[in-house]
């Protein structure tokens, strides 16, 4: 009776694991397929600028970096990349810019609907996903006009979408990624980062602001007092930011956020 009990138990232990190494394969199956959809937007939408020379801290000063960079894009248009938003925009009218960080996985059309539900789970195309999409707050304006601007994005275990946030809580990775640039149909921005860390779910971090107010300078200095790194960049009340936002798990309903002040290439 016992080698029997034994071999039942044998059984059930091997279907099990049989059945969790399935279900991992068909995850990361999907993971592969998402990120499949996403590399062939970027190369269908996306035109690289043979020209560009990212600036490198070479006097290990990124305030330089920054500044270097900002210059090279206003004098010589010296851009990334160009977008086609006519093309995408004929695939789906929500797309409302395009989100590039040199070196990294982030390079993804932005989103925006009426709600912070429909791109949890559906991309671009708007085929249902598990990545979803990276999505603006439905409060926020869709043209970044606001102040402060939330950008969501999923933390998926492949490190696509928005897991790589929390890589900016270290000095080095920072360091290496000061700027970001968001692309829009109407405005391209050098994104200077200031702030990393995590945070809690629904905390005052979430703050949509539209227009100027004493809010607004509280908010920037609270928000960048949390960060991780260390940075000069200065943080007018009166300029426009944004916020990208992913899941993390090193506590409940923890999140990693990443601030940036939007400077706008003419």
């Amino acid at each position: 009776m016992g080698r029997k009990i034994r071999r039942v138990i044998f059984i059930i232990a091997l279907a099990v694991l049989i059945g969790a190494l399935g279900y991992i394969g068909y995850t990361y199956l999907g993971y592969r397929k998402d990120a499949k959809v996403y590399e062939a937007a970027a190369g269908e939408f996306v035109k690289p600028n043979s020209s560009y020379v990212p600036v490198k801290a070479s006097s290990g000063n990124v305030s330089d970096v920054i500044k270097e960079t900002v210059e090279n894009a206003e004098e010589e248009n010296a851009l990334p990349i160009e977008v086609d938003f006519d093309a995408l925009k004929e695939i789906n009218p929500d797309v409302i810019g395009w989100i590039y960080c040199p070196d990294t996985v982030i390079n993804y059309p932005v989103l925006k609907t009426t709600d912070n539900d429909t791109y949890l789970h559906h991309n671009y195309k708007n085929e249902y996903t598990a990545s979803g999409s990276i999505f603006v707050e439905c409060a926020n304006r869709d043209d970044f006009a606001d102040l402060n601007t939330i950008i969501y994005g999923h933390h998926m275990k492949d490190g696509s979408m928005f897991a790589s946030l929390s890589k900016w809580t270290k000095q080095e990775y920072y360091d290496e990624h000061p700027v970001m640039y968001l692309f829009t149909p109407e405005q391209n921005y050098i994104v200077e980062l200031f702030s990393a860390y995590a945070t809690a779910a629904g905390s005052d971090s979430y703050y949509a602001i539209q227009t100027p107010c004493k809010e607004m300078d509280d908010y920037l200095e609270r928000v960048s007092g949390k960060s991780m790194f260390k940075c000069d960049v200065e943080l007018p009340g009166d300029e426009k930011y944004i916020m990208l936002s992913t899941c993390a798990y090193m506590f409940e309903n923890a999140r990693s956020v990443l601030h940036g002040k939007l400077v706008p290439i003419e």
